[in-house]
C-alpha cells in the first residue's frame, strides 16, 4: 500500500468540529432484508483507490480527536515521562544455551528497538550482535521483526521484517560468520524453518489478497529456485511450518480455528515428500512433538474436548496405537506440552488458573510446579536444549512483575534468573484479587482486578474493565508497568473473563462464538453492573476498553447498554461485521467463518444482525466514545471504524464526545513499534480515561 496520496495535515482545515461524512447509498438485499450502507465509499477500491473526500475526512477527524485532547498535552506528556521511568532502558534478556552459544537480547537507553546477540558458550567469549534491529529500523516510522530462524549449525539466520504495520513481511538471509546479506530473498512470507544441511530453508508464503497462509516453498542457499512443495486449496485452513526442539523433523501444520492436520519429513533428508501423520477430520485438532525414540506425543481434541496427551508410534500413529499419558478432564484444559529428553511438561488451565506439571520420562513419576502467589500468569520461557533437565519459565502476577524461572526438574528446586526491574515500582503498595459475577444465564464470569492499597468501596473509584472474548483466547493476568500510572490515580483495572475466551476450557470458548455469540456481550454487561453493585464504581466512573474483536465487543455494548458506561475505548475495532463477512476477498473472511458465521447463511446473518454494531447504530444516546484505527491495519480495514463513528455521528443523539484517531502513516493493528513511540499511544488514552474522570493530573 502507498502513501503517495496521503495530503499533509496543512491541506484541510485544522478545525475543531466534529467532521460529517458525506452520504452516498450503498444498497445491499440479504435474506429479504435490505441494508443501506452509506459510507461505503469510505472503502479503499483496487481499481480507483481512495475517494477523493477520504483523506481529508480522516485528518479532520485527528484534528477533531486532538482538539478534545488539547487541554491534555501536558498531562500526556506527564504520563509518557512515568512510564518511560519505569522502563530500565538498557536492559538484558536472560541468556539460553542453543548449541555451541548462548542468546540474548538486550536494549540501549534512548534506542526504540533490540539487539539480538550471543555468546559461545566458553568463559570470556566475546558478544557478537548478529541482528541489530535499531540499525535496521533507522529511516522507517514503522519496524517489525517477525519469525526469526538460526540454521542448526549456528552460521545462518533468517528472519521476516515489515516497514508499514500492513504484517506484510520480506524474507533475508544473513551469513553470520561474514554478516553477507544473501540473495536468497522472498515476500510475504509467514513461517520458516531449516533443515539439517544448512543449506535449504522452508517457508510459507500468503496469499496476495486474502492474507491466508497458503503456500509451502522449499530454497536451497544461492540458487535461483524456489519450489512450491504444496498449496492449501481449502480457504479455511492456514499453513505453518516448524521444527521441534530435538529437531529431527520439519512439521507441516495446516489448520482452520476447529480442525487440523499435520504432516512431516526429517530434517536430514529434505527432498522427501511430507508425510501425513493423521488426515484431518472435521473438529478434531490435534499438534505433535517427537521424542527421539520413535514416538509422537500428540495434544487432541481427540474424543476430549479439553484436549488429551498421547503417545503413538511414529511407524504408525493411528488411533488404534494410542497410549493415554494424560486424560481428558472436564474443568481442565490441556493447554500444550514441551518435550525434553527425560522430561514431559504439562501445561494446563484449572478453573482458569494456569498449572504446570513434569512428568519423569524414566520412572513415570509426575508432580505439580508450585508457585508463590494464588492468582498468577505462567508460561514457558527460551527452552532450547532437548537434553535440559531446567525448565525455563516466565512468571508474573497483575502486582509482581515479569521474573525468569529455572526450574530443576530433578530436583525440583526454583531459581530466579532474572525479575523485571521496574523502576520507580513498589509491589508492596498494591493489590489483586478475583472475583466473579452472575451473567444473566445463571454462569459465573471471573474478573481479575487490581488497584492500589487502601481502595475503598464506596462506589466513587474510578474504574477501567477491559475484555476480549473471542477466538478462545483467555486473557493473561500479567503485570504491565504501563497500567501503574492509573492505578497511582485511583484508577482500579479490572480484566472480565467473559465467555469466548478459553480461562474456564473449550466449552468457554464455544458457547461465546457463532450462535451463542451474544453471551460475550451480556457476560461483559453482567460484570459492570456487578462492579457497581458491589461499589467498586458508579456507571459515571466506569470505562471499557477492548481492541480488535474486543473493539467488536465495546461496538456491541455501545448499542446494547451503552449509557451504563461513561466512555468506551474501541481499538481497531472489528465493527462492521456483516459487510467484511460478506466479502471473501478481504484477509480473515473465510477462515473465521466458524468463529461468527457466514452471512450468506440466512439463520446466521439473523443472528449476526442482532449484534453487529455497524448495523445496530440508533437514533438514542450513547456514551463518550474513543475510536482508534491504523491506514496500514492487516485485521481490521480501517474503514470499518470510520465507518462506524460516521454512522453514530449521523444518529446518535446525545453530546457526549465521539472521538476518532487514525494511524495514517505507518503502524497496523498493533499500533506503532518503538518502544517509545508505543508509549505515546498508550499515555493519550490513559489522559482521555483521566479527562473522563474529572482526574486533571
Amino acid at each position: 500500500m502507498s502513501n503517495a496520496n496521503i495530503p499533509s495535515a496543512t491541506a484541510v482545515e485544522n478545525q475543531a468540529a466534529a467532521p460529517i461524512a458525506k452520504k452516498i447509498p450503498h444498497v445491499i438485499d440479504l435474506h429479504g432484508d435490505t441494508l443501506v450502507d452509506n459510507y461505503h465509499w469510505m472503502r479503499k477500491s483496487t481499481e480507483t483507490g481512495y475517494d477523493v473526500d477520504l483523506m481529508p475526512h480522516l485528518i479532520a477527524e485527528n484534528a477533531h480527536h486532538d482538539a478534545y485532547m488539547s487541554d491534555t498535552v501536558a498531562l500526556q506528556d506527564t504520563l509518557f515521562a512515568e512510564m518511560r521511568a519505569r522502563i530500565k532502558e538498557a536492559d538484558q534478556s536472560v541468556p539460553a544455551k542453543r548449541g555451541r552459544y548462548s542468546y540474548y537480547s538486550r536494549t540501549e537507553e534512548g534506542k526504540q528497538y533490540s539487539k539480538h546477540c550471543r555468546r559461545l558458550n566458553r568463559p570470556g567469549s566475546a558478544e557478537e550482535i548478529f541482528l541489530d534491529v535499531d540499525q535496521l529500523a533507522e529511516g522507517h516510522k514503522f519496524f517489525e521483526i517477525a519469525a526469526m530462524a538460526i540454521s542448526p549449525s549456528g552460521n545462518f539466520l533468517a528472519y521476516t521484517y515489515d516497514t508499514k504495520g500492513f504484517r506484510q513481511y520480506t524474507l533475508v538471509v544473513k551469513n553470520l560468520r561474514t554478516g553477507e546479506i544473501l540473495p536468497d530473498t522472498a515476500e510475504r512470507v509467514t513461517s520458516i524453518a531449516w533443515a539439517a544441511d544448512n543449506k535449504t530453508i522452508f517457508y510459507t508464503t500468503e496469499d496476495e489478497v486474502s492474507k491466508r497462509a497458503d503456500s509451502l516453498f522449499v530454497h536451497k542457499l544461492r540458487q535461483k529456485k524456489h519450489q512450491l512443495v504444496y498449496q492449501e486449496p481449502d480457504e479455511l485452513f492456514r499453513l505453518a511450518v516448524s521444527k521441534t526442539r530435538l529437531g529431527e523433523m520439519i512439521y507441516l501444520s495446516s489448520e482452520s480455528h476447529t480442525t487440523s492436520e499435520t504432516s512431516y519429513i526429517r530434517a536430514d533428508s529434505p527432498r522427501d515428500s511430507f508425510k501425513l501423520i493423521l488426515p484431518r477430520q472435521d473438529e478434531i485438532r490435534y499438534s505433535v512433538d517427537e521424542d527421539g525414540r520413535g514416538n509422537f506425543y500428540m495434544v487432541t481434541n481427540d474424543g476430549a474436548k479439553n484436549f488429551r496427551l498421547v503417545k503413538t508410534p511414529v511407524a504408525d500413529p493411528n488411533p488404534h496405537n494410542w497410549q493415554e499419558i494424560v486424560p481428558h478432564r472436564e474443568n481442565v484444559l490441556l493447554d500444550g506440552c514441551d518435550l525434553f529428553a527425560n522430561h514431559l511438561v504439562v501445561y494446563e488451565k484449572d478453573s482458569g488458573l494456569d498449572k504446570v506439571s513434569i512428568h519423569d520420562l524414566a520412572n513415570g513419576g509426575v508432580h505439580q510446579v508450585s508457585f508463590p502467589e494464588p492468582a498468577y500468569v505462567v508460561s514457558a520461557s527460551a527452552n532450547h536444549e532437548y537434553g535440559a533437565s531446567d525448565l525455563r519459565l516466565s512468571y508474573a502476577s497483575m502486582v509482581k512483575p515479569s521474573s525468569v524461572l529455572s526450574y530443576d526438574m530433578n530436583t525440583l528446586a526454583m531459581t530466579v534468573l532474572k525479575t523485571q526491574e521496574v523502576p520507580t515500582y513498589n509491589p508492596d503498595l498494591y493489590e489483586s484479587e478475583r472475583i466473579f459475577a452472575t451473567a444473566s444465564d445463571g454462569t459465573q464470569i471471573p474478573m481479575s482486578i487490581v488497584y492500589r492499597k487502601g481502595m475503598i468501596k464506596n462506589g466513587n473509584n474510578p474504574l477501567l474493565l477491559y475484555a476480549y472474548g473471542s477466538y478462545g483466547y483467555g486473557m493473561p493476568t500479567g503485570f504491565s508497568a504501563n497500567r501503574v500510572s492509573l492505578l497511582d490515580r485511583s484508577y482500579i483495572f479490572v480484566i472480565a473473563h467473559i465467555r469466548g475466551g478459553n480461562e474456564m476450557g473449550e466449552e468457554w470458548h464455544e458457547q461465546g462464538k457463532m450462535m451463542q455469540k451474544m453471551n460475550t456481550f451480556t457476560d461483559y454487561i453482567s460484570c459492570a453492573e456487578h462492579l457497581i453493585a458491589e461499589k467498586y464504581t458508579n456507571s459515571s466512573l466506569i470505562s471499557g476498553q477492548g481492541g480488535s474483536a474486543g473493539g467488536l465487543l465495546m461496538g456491541a455494548v455501545a448499542n446494547l447498554r451503552g449509557t451504563l458506561f461513561n466512555s468506551l475505548i474501541a481499538e481497531v475495532p472489528f465493527v462492521d461485521v456483516i459487510n467484511t463477512m460478506l466479502d471473501e476477498t478481504l484477509p480473515l473472511t473465510v477462515g473465521e467463518f466458524i468463529e461468527w458465521g457466514n452471512p450468506k447463511i440466512k439463520e446466521e446473518y439473523l443472528y449476526m444482525r442482532q449484534y453487529s454494531p455497524y448495523e445496530n447504530v440508533e437514533a438514542k444516546d450513547y456514551p463518550a466514545l474513543l475510536v482508534r484505527s491504523a491506514l496500514y491495519d492487516s485485521q481490521v480495514m480501517y474503514w470499518e471504524p470510520a465507518k462506524f463513528v460516521a454512522r453514530l455521528r449521523e444518529l446518535k443523539t446525545d453530546n457526549n464526545p465521539l472521538l476518532f484517531h487514525i494511524l495514517l502513516e505507518a503502524g497496523g493493528h498493533g499500533g506503532l513499534s518503538g518502544r517509545f513511540d508505543y508509549l505515546k499511544e498508550i499515555a493519550a488514552v490513559q489522559a482521555y480515561l483521566l479527562k473522563r474522570a474529572g482526574i486533571a493530573n
